[in-house]
């Protein structure tokens, strides 16, 4: 199965979720969250540092729910930003 490549804008939204769930997590541990979620803390890393394109559904409910977030707060800060632009590229 080949992937569709993300738009730049789908990769600035999988950024902004990552930074999200880390400043989430706080001072708990990877290993901590990712148990208490049933994912693996790899899943989690990647899902943090931006490296998992499009985590699952159910991996985002359960991290929410590990994290004491609504899914709903979740999504608002993942919508679409009308205002966005993608950056120009340099020379």
């Amino acid at each position: 199965m080949v992937r569709t490549p993300l738009t730049p804008w789908e990769r600035e939204r999988r950024e902004r979720f990552g930074a999200m769930l880390r400043r989430a997590r706080g001072s708990r541990g990877m290993a901590e969250v990712a148990a208490a979620a049933g994912v693996s803390a790899e899943t989690l890393r990647k899902i943090e540092t931006g490296r998992a394109p499009t985590p699952t559904f159910f991996t985002i409910a359960a991290l929410a729910a590990a994290l004491h977030m609504s899914l709903d707060e979740l999504a608002a800060a993942c919508a679409h930003d009308p205002d966005w632009q993608e950056p120009a590229l340099s020379a």
